[in-house]
């Protein structure tokens, strides 16, 4: 059963493509942290660990969310975000019953996409790197078939596999091979055109019972549509799906806060950034917050000290 919780739902003018935040699952790697409260709702140095994954999709220039959570979490995620109108966009909430696999967020979101292109974003990924706003806001202009995306790892074999061609067409895609060949892991973050329900619905269960992303990405390899977008050096992708990647990624985080003065993950400055709110509106969200140094950096924003 899928439930969408609507809050008078209006479709913005000009949208290209709408965005699923897929934060459903049991965090079982996370026990026992995660036995009572969804793992993207765990904190991450200083923000909810679902900010960095929403950060992302704010900075495509799409505005009609979609967060895919457990039933018993739904609430919770309203709780902090609502309908998304604090930050300028449009966030609508569905439960996913069980873990179904990465490629039934689709099937899930069915009625929210509505034939639309579509994003999907792992709500426990962070991306960080100079030209990442640029390189999303291509990958989400595609025409037609599916983009994903490379990044170089020295130890690829616990990751789903990329080949691809000088064009950036890929050859082949493989899950956790024992023999890989090519260096680039897929991280969870994909785009697609209006296909991708029609051929979600088409894939049969993996042996562990689930709807393989990568099964979903063979689909679009199988017509010649999957392209492949590569991360360059410098650039930092961390998964936060286990004790040390969250510790890695809360240290990151502080590190970069610290010694630049910006912060990585705050929806609230990419929504004064992206123009989705103006400053009386961010310093009205920092002032909620002034006893905190994210309040304050946030009125600084406003204040413009920090242009």
């Amino acid at each position: 059963m899928v439930e969408l919780f609507n809050f008078n739902y209006v479709k913005f003018r000009g949208d290209f493509m709408k965005a699923i935040i897929l934060s459903g699952g049991n965090g079982t790697r996370l026990y026992p942290i995660t036995k009572a409260i969804s793992k993207q709702l765990v904190p991450v140095y200083d923000k909810p660990m679902i900010y960095y994954p929403l950060s992302t999709v704010m900075l495509t220039g799409i505005k009609d969310v979609l967060i895919i959570t457990n039933p018993e979490y739904v609430e919770l995620y309203r709780n902090l975000l609502k309908d998304g109108s604090h930050i300028g966009i449009n966030i609508q909430y569905a439960i996913q019953t069980e873990p179904r696999g990465l490629a039934d967020a689709f099937i899930v979101g069915e009625r929210f996409i509505d034939g639309d292109k579509s994003m999907l974003i792992l709500g426990d990924n962070i991306f960080y790197g100079q030209g990442f706003g640029a390189m999303l806001r291509k990958a989400a202009s595609l025409e037609k078939g599916a983009v994903i995306f490379g990044y170089y790892v020295k130890d690829p074999r616990p990751y789903g596999v990329v080949e691809f061609d000088e064009q950036g067409n890929v050859i082949s895609i493989e899950e956790k091979p024992e023999r890989p060949k090519s260096n680039y892991a897929i991280p969870g973050l994909y785009f697609y055109d209006e296909k991708v329900v029609e051929f979600a619905k088409s894939l049969k269960p993996s042996a562990r019972g689930e709807l393989e992303i990568t099964d979903l990405n063979r689909k679009y390899l199988e017509i010649g549509e999957l392209k492949v977008e590569l991360f360059g050096r410098g650039f930092t992708w961390l998964d936060m799906g286990t004790y040390d990647g969250l510790l890695e990624a809360a240290n990151f985080v502080e590190t970069i806060q610290k010694r630049q003065g910006f912060y990585i993950g705050c929806i609230e400055e990419v929504a004064f950034r992206m123009g989705y709110i103006d400053r009386e509106q961010l310093y009205k969200l920092g002032k909620e917050m002034e006893k905190t140094d994210y309040g304050r950096y946030l009125m600084d924003l406003a204040n413009g000290v920090r242009e």
